[in-house]
């Protein structure tokens, strides 16, 4: 089993940075990926960025291109979303996922999910 824990969400103005991060622990050896996903009231869970814990490669939804980045700390098992240039419409419960057999934006191949960390961003 992995546990996943996010932080770092909280209310911000558009144009703001804000910077996200999951800790993972457990059987992380057994991780191939993880990623951030985001859920708007009323609209369904949307891909957000994934890391591949081998090589560090990445990819990025195209909402969130140019914009947000994510990186890896392999001494902590813990993973960030750096989100610059906030707009109101990135308003939305960010969960951290992660897997360990699919590098990619299909939510239903990821494993584990954290509990969601809350991001509000006013225009």
């Amino acid at each position: 089993q992995v546990q996943l824990v996010e932080s770092g969400g909280g209310l911000v103005q558009a144009g703001d940075s804000l910077r996200l991060s999951c800790a993972a622990s457990g059987r992380t050896f057994s991780l191939l990926s993880m990623g951030w996903f985001r859920q708007a009231p009323g609209k369904e869970r949307e891909f957000v960025a994934s890391i591949r814990w081998s090589d560090r490669s990445t990819i990025y939804g195209d909402s969130v291109k140019g914009r947000f980045t994510i990186s890896k700390d392999n001494a902590k098992s813990t993973t960030y979303l750096q989100m610059n240039s906030l707009k109101p419409e990135d308003t939305a419960v960010y969960y951290c996922a992660a897997s360990t057999r699919y590098y990619g934006p299909r939510r239903n191949d990821y494993n584990y999910w954290g509990q969601g960390t809350q991001v509000t961003v006013s225009s």
